[in-house]
């Protein structure tokens, strides 16, 4: 176990650390900040020859505790006010943290839609690789200014998951208040023993997992599993360690015990099909027959219109869609060539026919293999 994690450690070069509100927004530890904790830490890393980006949480809750509030708003008007607050503070201990050492950070607010359009993700991924090839710690966080729950990431969990993608990342570090995964929920139960490693994440059974969080935080425990398994598909493996011990990360590269360990998938996706699965919302839904169902599960064909069944949504050429059975189950998803409107039209037809009913015929494939994805 202790020489698989020095191995695992030894190859990553570039590593994301998700900081929990927990840990942002808790005490003190023997007297110094998170943030001047964290600035050393990382500093070490990268005396290491590692890179780090830093996906942080933390504006709201800075922000209740800046403006006296007793408790979490409930509507997003009110949060985005408390968030726009926080996120001043949450930089300012930052800065002043790296800056003590010599080091420089820069803030990077994203949404959903920054990551689901293709383009803004290639030019957040640019925009994030030169920060570190100046040797400037990125700081990401979810705008929760603008962020409404369509454009919402749900949690920061999921925004460190896709983070591994966005910059191309060899490891996933989630740094909250727990120690690791337990095989029951620790704080209801003392016998709760934490489970050190998880082979594979889409074989791991989350009966007896709590989904709750505590009262700074929006993720509990399965959010950070389920971030966890969009990394491993990804091919990158992912510590959930505890943020509020004094030099975990450097321990957690020394390749001591430290979290969990979840391995990543062998079967790794691509950096696109990743963002294909897991950081895009698809527009619509294409149902497909039997056939065309087996040819793109165990045959790893294209989508052709004569597989088409129906459409549903309205979406345009270059746009993600369900791949969905007859029932509504959704077994892949991917990039359409066509638009809904055009579907409609050539659904159920050959190749050969599309350009007679079109006027013209831009792909033989609805959506193309090299763009499609099962799930």
């Amino acid at each position: 176990m202790k020489d698989l994690r020095k191995k695992i450690i030894k190859k990553a070069k570039r590593i994301v650390v998700k900081v929990g509100s927990a840990v942002v927004a808790g005490e003190p530890v023997l007297g110094r900040t998170i943030f001047s904790r964290l600035a050393d830490e990382i500093h070490g890393l990268k005396k290491e020859g590692k890179e780090a980006v830093v996906v942080s949480s933390g504006a709201i809750a800075l922000g209740i505790r800046k403006l006296g509030l007793k408790e979490k708003p409930v509507s997003i008007p009110e949060r985005q006010a408390v968030a726009a607050v926080g996120q001043g503070s949450l930089m300012s201990f930052y800065d002043a943290a790296f800056s003590e050492i010599g080091d420089k950070v820069a803030q990077v607010l994203l949404t959903h839609d920054d990551l689901g359009s293709r383009n803004r993700f290639l030019n957040a991924r640019n925009t994030l690789l030169t920060l570190l090839r100046l040797g400037i710690t990125p700081i990401i966080n979810e705008n929760d200014t603008v962020a409404v729950e369509e454009i919402k990431f749900g949690d920061n969990d999921a925004l460190s998951a896709l983070s591994t993608n966005l910059v191309e990342a060899d490891l996933l570090l989630i740094l909250s208040d727990i120690e690791g995964l337990f095989d029951k929920d620790p704080k209801k139960d003392p016998t709760a023993k934490k489970v050190p490693l998880v082979e594979d994440i889409d074989c791991f059974k989350f009966d007896g997992l709590t989904s709750g969080t505590n009262s700074l935080g929006t993720g509990g425990i399965r959010s950070k599993c389920e971030a966890a398994r969009k990394a491993a598909h990804f091919g990158i493996p992912t510590i959930i360690a505890n943020g509020n011990t004094p030099d975990i990360i450097a321990k957690i590269l020394k390749g001591e015990d430290a979290g969990t360990l979840f391995l990543p998938k062998e079967d790794r996706l691509t950096s696109r099909k990743h963002w294909i699965a897991f950081s895009t919302r698809p527009s619509g839904r294409v149902f497909v027959d039997e056939g065309a169902k087996e040819a793109l599960l165990k045959g790893g064909k294209s989508l052709l219109p004569s597989g088409i069944k129906d459409v549903d949504g309205l979406f345009e050429a270059g746009e993600v869609v369900h791949c969905v059975d007859m029932l509504g189950m959704e077994f892949a998803r991917g990039v359409a060539n066509y638009s809904s409107a055009e579907i409609e039209k050539i659904k159920g037809l050959k190749t050969a026919e599309l350009e007679g009913v079109l006027g013209y015929k831009v792909y033989d494939e609805v959506i193309h293999r090299d763009n499609l994805v099962v799930l």
